[in-house]
């Protein structure tokens, strides 16, 4: 339910954030926690940020960030020029100097299993607990297995504090970030409410007074920290498993000759209907993370999440199945043995520069299983990447990725690629993986996801 405040209340903590007398320590200044250092900097907060990173460090204390994204540079800035933004290398002097702390630092997977790696969260959270005071409050912001706030965290801060207890010492918050890389501060600031829990009412009470000083849409309490921490996994899976859908229809279509995109358009034109795009597979920090922290809870749990366990199968199946439908566009034309691609797209989605979990180091691996030649990717916001194979050229040069390949592989749906042509690709044969390309402007060898080849002119 969504949680009203005093006004008075609210505007004695405004005031207190705004003269400095409360100050607000970011942990972690990466795709999470530089956007919402942003929006404290820019509500008028004196704010910490904290990282283990130096050269994030440097970055921060000259004013930029080394995430793209729209608002932070200005942000940082600003907070420096008005001597309202500091940034400390020292986790547990931001702790003692600040009266909110906000965690904001990854949590992906454990290598090849499904189990968080929650060792950024504890190392944090010890840090934390070594400075805190009474009357403190600290927020984890991080999509995180259910329980984690209150079996990890809370018991780490009690510990590294010397006895302090949440709830009744210092306040303890759970609040999933609620963000799309490329619009972070507007989402926070303009498109959703929060979701506040904590590890009780007071806790609660004072989460929802500090997020509805900049969260516009309000504040959505909910009971205890392990709900709202399966609320944000929930999200994630219930995309996941729509994109699955969406890949499998997308097949099946192909299959039976059906322009998928064209029957997806009608039936998303039923209010009820809502799904997804198919692609080349699905990456970043986010989507193909949380279905596995529900799987693995779930496992320990003995419960069932079949559909959950189905989609993610799905969509890890589909580089391989994209790359086979791209190298039959060679056959009796080119050998892979001879092969030239230009793979199209390193960053996990258009419009972004993260490459984290991304499916095209999956649709590379596939090309190299097959024994192609040369591998060229191109991506026009990614300049380097030390993931990638030295045998790997990675460039910003569309023309330069183009020349003389003899296969494109489209994998991320930059807007760059939106009018390409055979005027670009020459002779090269092109696979579409994610729909976005006027298949009339090949002649010959083109295919597209969604799409039965031979119905494409």
């Amino acid at each position: 339910m969504k949680k009203k405040t005093s006004n008075s209340a609210v505007s004695g903590l405004a005031g207190k954030i705004k003269s400095g007398k409360v100050k607000i320590a970011v942990y972690g200044l990466g795709h999470v926690g530089s956007p919402i250092a942003s929006v404290w900097l820019r509500f008028g907060a004196h704010v910490i940020g904290v990282d283990k990173s130096p050269s994030v460090l440097e970055s921060a204390r000259k004013g930029r960030t080394h995430v793209p994204e729209p608002g932070v540079n200005e942000a940082f800035s600003k907070g420096l020029k008005q001597k309202r933004f500091s940034v400390y290398d020292d986790p547990v002097r931001a702790s003692q100097d600040s009266q909110v702390k906000m965690i904001c630092v990854p949590v992906l997977t454990v290598g090849q299993s499904l189990s968080a790696d929650l060792g950024a969260v504890k190392q944090v959270a010890s840090s934390v607990g070594k400075g805190l005071k009474k009357g403190d409050l600290v927020v984890l912001n991080p999509s995180v297995p259910p329980g984690t706030s209150e079996d990890v965290v809370v018991p780490i801060l009690e510990k590294e504090s010397g006895g302090l207890q949440a709830e009744r010492d210092f306040f303890m918050v759970y609040s999933p970030e609620r963000i799309y890389e490329g619009r972070a501060i507007e989402d926070i600031e303009e498109r959703y409410p929060a979701i506040v829990s904590g590890a009780g009412p007071k806790s609660v009470e004072a989460g929802s007074k500090l997020f509805s000083l900049v969260f516009r849409r309000g504040v959505i309490t909910m009971t205890n920290m392990r709900t709202a921490e399966a609320e944000k996994l929930l999200e994630g899976v219930y995309r996941d498993v729509n994109i699955a859908l969406a890949n499998e229809m997308a097949r099946f279509c192909e299959k039976v000759g059906v322009d998928f995109w064209e029957a997806r358009e009608g039936a998303n034109s039923q209010p009820f209907c809502h799904i997804h795009k198919p692609g080349v597979g699905v990456g970043g920090a986010c989507i193909p993370v949380y279905p596995q922290f529900i799987l693995h809870t779930a496992d320990m749990a003995k419960a069932e999440c079949n559909i959950t366990r189905l989609g993610r199968n799905v969509n890890d199946s589909m580089p391989a199945y994209c790359v086979s439908q791209a190298l039959s566009l060679l056959d009796g034309v080119t050998a892979p043995a001879q092969c030239k691609v230009a793979v199209l797209g390193l960053a996990f989605r258009g419009g972004v520069s993260d490459t984290r979990l991304s499916p095209t180091y999956s649709v590379i691996d596939e090309l190299k299983k097959a024994g192609v030649a040369e591998i060229r990717v191109h991506d026009p916001m990614v300049k380097s990447d030390p993931a990638l194979a030295a045998d790997i050229k990675l460039t910003q040069d569309l023309r330069a990725a183009l020349n003389g390949a003899d296969l494109v592989v489209l994998a991320t749906d930059h807007k760059e690629y939106q009018k390409l042509s055979k005027r670009d690709t020459g002779d090269a044969a092109v696979y579409d993986g994610r729909g976005m390309l006027d298949g009339t402007k090949f002649a010959g060898r083109f295919a597209s996801i969604g799409r039965k080849k031979e119905s494409i002119p």
